[in-house]
């Protein structure tokens, strides 16, 4: 269902009956293949040749030690691993040869041809068929060689896009629209419209100049808040309201064959710091090939010989090409001496990219890439240039492919490396594949990996998180992450836990934790979490490298001590909250009736059910309550437990009455109340209309049984309410006869209008508590007597049964409820309604995700991994931010760590600390002398946590500075240090203190 939101259901519709060829079952291949079966194609066909080898246990995680022994073929080998990603998926696996001589029909069954491990001369002929088909076949090649990767799309002549973006269409409320040539329209203020020129919108519900509703204009933006639709001169004026909805319109995509765009490549720019990167590397990897069509091998690993070769042929292919490019000497030389290896991370990145655009073209969703991909791992070798060629040459283990990479010593540190890996989604299980792979945690006597994840298993995380299978659901996620993990490398030595990390868990994951670990990765789905985990990494000075996904975008974030800036140094705008009145009053999208609807699940069946049984387990018996009530005490939250206790249904005719009744409160005398307090001619102050956008004026919905959103409305929330009241029902009681008896004969409440005020202020938050008036306190007396007396107010008639919401169980009728009710409210104020998928989204704020953009985010995080174990210089990290959908991927340096003057050339950054160590009578007076004397700089503002231990300004606190530290912070027996914030005087009276750094105080010398 995460990935439904992704795609769309036209497109899932469309993979499901497509058939794809994938050729080569390497490191490249595996992962396209997992990719694309967890995305859900009809049929997939590996093809591979090639034996499996002790070289492919660093490179497949599908191929086992006994594949090696048994000899099998790598698609044999791998096939019903990747079959059981997805039992929808029909998986065969294909060992005859593919070559100059194979007859190429076969390939007609096909929508579309993946190549990877092809010679450039099999690419180009079985290229030139695919694009000569009627339709073309779709064509794919991708190659990972030690440092270098590339990706190659041909998806015929012409390819038409339907979304190019996959983005949802921008509705935008319009405050005016000039009557010219051209006409330009303005949006309501503060809200930018975000649209680029050229783009189509219809309009509606403008009133004024109504002939501009319906038909289709293309836009040219003026500003951020205004955009012109060509002439409305001669239209009626406009008066008020309207809004304009985005046209998603068909693109239409070329694509030139194999043949021509070698010699004239048109590549997507990764790095825009090195633009000449990608021709750089098509030279070299073009050299790659010739080298290996001429000697039938690839160059030796650290032979200057051949790098010497290669370097001639990429000379010369330049001079083939149509721009000439300049031969990058570093290039060609890194790729020679590596291109027997493997980094099975890049493969990670490349074969998530890869699947994406296979995804692209059999569904028409999303823009294809044009038409090469370059990656490079430059970075990670420049560093190595002085380490001898013994170092990359293979010791006949399982990671001899990345040592031709990175050579013996990095692999060794790789072994020693403790990780510790926050969260075991689907970034996280990519992870763990990507660190067994690695070696990560294997060391003979360092090295391990730690991770920790609270959840279960669910249905829905099958798309992607590839480590679980069905049989898996409802296990934790970490304990069974770990067991699948050891089939992919079984040497790896790890730790999983089932805690969140959290203030919470400080005792398991102290500072002590903290300090034993090389690097600490996060694979969260929230930004507080990645907040409070940053925090204790800058404290406890480790490394963090984080990443996330929401559907096909995706993020990497190096973080490294004393060099960049952590992740709490940006701050992302908070989210924009709904005000209150728009939800209560005056909803003008579906968003806000989904939200109210969800915020009404939230008090009818989960707040309201816990504080009445809160009050209960205070106050005993009702006799009790009533006894104090009368004596005149106030019981906080009395009057709404006694009101629920008396209106408390007891059978299910009774909750079915209850939810007619509700409907006609919500979908009827609410409006009636509004339009009674604000009938529709009336004016503000400057003379416009109360009513107008973004403002919609609300009409009374009449119950009719034979609707089925009314009668859904009524099934579903008489449910939750039978739940929450612990009313037992049947299926009997839900058949259609049953409920028409028992509603054909409900006493529904006229509306009686209310003097009470609506709150039209957007500003304004929601009340905490509503006083509750003298006559209402008398009422409860009167209800609790009454309730006593009928023998209503007994030791069960005091409990009720919460419910917590749950989006992803459908039986339980919580997305229904909250769908009916968000549809009704819709029509009462003549909003588009939301079908049940959607509202499930909204509701249940689910991030869209899919294994694609996963696998690539993952595979990156891995590389700036080596690098930071390598101890690379700033300038080698590189952040990164990608969209596979329109594709993007962008690769930025990391961002310098700021110092913060103090004065008198005294400065810190978020990476320092400093320390003073203290004794037994060591007084606050000492503490502060003591920071003086060491750093030059006397506090004037000592700071525990959000504890003031001295401000000078405050009572008392110079009273304070006699106190010793023990008396002042009171730590725990174990507790050797605690952490302190200093601030220091201005150098001009009047501005605010100076901040430091953290100062770590120990209570006693250390050592003693």
């Amino acid at each position: 269902s995460r990935q439904r939101y992704v795609l769309g259901d036209t497109a899932m519709q469309k993979m499901a009956q497509s058939h794809v060829f994938l050729s080569g079952i390497g490191g490249l291949g595996v992962e396209i293949a997992k990719n694309i079966v967890l995305a859900g194609v009809k049929a997939l066909t590996v093809h591979d040749t090639k034996q499996c080898t002790k070289w492919d246990l660093g490179i497949n995680f599908f191929i086992h030690e006994d594949d090696i022994t048994g000899q099998r073929n790598r698609a044999e080998a791998t096939l019903h691993r990747i079959a059981e990603l997805n039992p929808y998926v029909h998986v065969a696996a294909s060992t005859v040869p593919l070559d100059e001589t194979t007859d190429l029909s076969f390939l007609k069954q096909y929508q579309c041809v993946i190549l990877t491990e092809v010679s450039l001369l099999l690419q180009k002929k079985i290229n030139d068929f695919c694009h000569a088909q009627q339709p073309p076949i779709k064509f794919i090649s991708a190659d990972v060689y030690g440092i270098c990767s590339r990706l190659f799309c041909d998806l015929g002549d012409e390819f038409e896009v339907l979304d190019t973006t996959g983005e949802e269409p921008k509705e935008i409320f319009i405050s005016n629209i000039t009557q010219s040539n051209p006409g330009i329209v303005t949006c309501l203020e503060n809200h930018p419209h975000r649209l680029e020129t050229g783009q189509f919108l219809t309009f509606r519900e403008v009133n004024g100049m109504s002939c501009l509703n319906g038909p289709t204009h293309q836009i040219t933006v003026v500003s951020p808040y205004s955009f012109s639709i060509g002439d409305t001169s001669d239209m009626e004026p406009y008066l008020h309201g309207g809004i304009a909805v985005q046209v998603k319109t068909p693109k239409i995509f070329y694509f030139e064959r194999l043949e021509k765009q070698i010699t004239n490549p048109l590549c997507l720019v990764a790095d825009f710091s090195k633009p000449e990167a990608p021709l750089e590397t098509h030279v070299a990897m073009l050299a790659l090939n010739h080298f290996q069509e001429n000697f039938g091998r690839r160059p030796n690993i650290g032979c200057l010989q051949d790098a010497e070769e290669m370097l001639k042929i990429a000379m010369s292919i330049s001079e083939t090409l149509e721009n000439k490019p300049q031969v990058n000497g570093d290039v060609v030389k890194w790729l020679s001496r590596t291109a027997q290896g493997f980094l099975a991370p890049l493969a990670a990145a490349v074969g998530g990219v890869a699947s994406q655009e296979v995804l692209k073209a059999v569904t028409g969703k999303f823009s294809p890439l044009q038409q090469w991909l370059y990656i490079d791992m430059l970075d990670i070798v420049t560093p190595l240039e002085k380490m001898e060629s013994e170092e990359f040459l293979p010791r006949g283990d399982r990671y001899d492919a990345l040592r031709a990479c990175i050579g013996d010593s990095l692999c060794q540190k790789l072994h020693d490396l403790n990780v510790f890996l926050v969260g075991c989604g689907a970034i996280g299980c990519e992870m763990l594949k990507n660190l067994a792979l690695l070696g990560v945690g294997t060391g003979q006597d360092k090295g391990l990996v730690t991770i920790t994840d609270p959840d279960l298993i669910e249905k829905s995380n099958l798309n992607r998180q590839f480590l679980f299978r069905p049989h898996h659901i409802q296990k934790p996620k970490s304990y069974t992450a770990a067991e699948a993990t050891l089939n992919i490398n079984p040497y790896l030595k790890i730790d999983s836990y089932i805690n969140k990390v959290c203030p919470a868990t400080e005792n398991t994951y102290s500072d002590e934790f903290y300090t034993k670990q090389d690097v600490i990765v996060t694979a969260l789905d929230n930004v507080e979490a990645r907040r409070y985990i940053d925090s204790r990494c800058v404290a406890n000075l480790r490394p963090l490298i984080d990443s996330g996904t929401m559907g096909t975008k995706g993020h990497t974030e190096v973080i490294v001590p004393h060099l960049t800036e952590s992740y709490n140094s940006h701050r992302d705008p908070p989210e924009e909250e709904i005000p209150f009145c728009t939800l209560k009053s005056f909803p003008a999208a579906i968003e806000h009736t989904i939200q109210w609807a969800r915020d009404k699940f939230e008090s009818s069946f989960s707040h309201k059910p816990s504080m009445f049984n809160k009050f209960w387990q205070t106050y005993l018996s009702a006799e009790e309550v009533l006894q104090r009530i009368k004596s005149g005490e106030s019981l906080e939250g009395c009057f709404h437990v006694i009101k629920t206790l008396s209106r408390r249904p007891r059978s299910w005719t009774q909750c079915v009455e209850l939810a007619r009744v509700k409907f006609e409160k919500y979908f009827s005398h609410k409006a009636l109340q509004l339009l009674h307090s604000f009938p529709l001619d009336t004016r503000l102050k400057d003379g416009s209309l109360f009513w107008q956008s973004p403002k919609r004026p609300p009409f009374p919905v009449k119950f009719e049984f034979n609707d089925p959103l009314h009668y859904d409305f009524i099934v579903s929330a008489a449910k939750l309410f039978a739940t929450v009241y612990c009313v037992p029902f049947t299926e009997k009681d839900l058949s259609e006869e049953a409920i028409l008896k028992i509603i054909s004969s409900v006493k529904v409440p006229d509306f009686r209008p209310s003097n009470k005020v609506v709150q039209t202020d957007e500003t304004a938050r929601k009340p905490d508590h509503i006083p509750v008036s003298s006559e209402d306190e008398r009422n409860a007396i009167f209800q609790l007597e009454k309730s006593i007396l009928s023998n209503e107010a007994l030791e069960n008639d005091l409990q009720m049964k919460p419910i917590s919401f749950e989006k992803d169980d459908d039986s339980n009728g919580h997305i229904d409820f909250i769908t009916a009710a968000s549809n009704l409210r819709a029509k009462m104020y003549n909003i588009e309604p939301a079908d049940r998928f959607k509202t499930k989204r909204i509701a249940g704020k689910i991030i869209p995700a899919i294994a694609t953009a996963t696998a690539a985010v993952s595979g990156l995080v891995a590389l700036e991994l080596i690098k930071v174990v390598g101890g690379y210089p700033a300038d080698a990290y590189k952040n990164c931010f990608l969209n596979l959908a329109i594709p993007i991927m962008v690769f930025t340096e990391t961002a310098e760590v700021r110092r913060t003057e103090i004065r008198n050339g005294i400065s810190f950054t978020i990476w320092d600390r400093w320390t003073i160590y203290g004794k037994e009578d060591f007084t606050l007076l000492d503490f502060i002398n003591a920071v003086r004397e060491k750093y030059g700089i006397e506090p004037t503002m000592v700071v525990q946590g959000v504890k003031m231990l001295y401000v000078p300004v405050m009572p008392g606190h110079i009273k304070r500075l006699k106190l010793t530290m023990q008396k002042l912070v009171k730590p725990s027996a174990d507790k050797k240090y605690v952490d302190l914030t200093v601030s220091f005087a201005p150098e001009t009276d009047g501005e605010e203190d100076l901040p430091g750094p953290p100062v770590r105080y120990y209570f006693v010398q250390e050592g003693n």
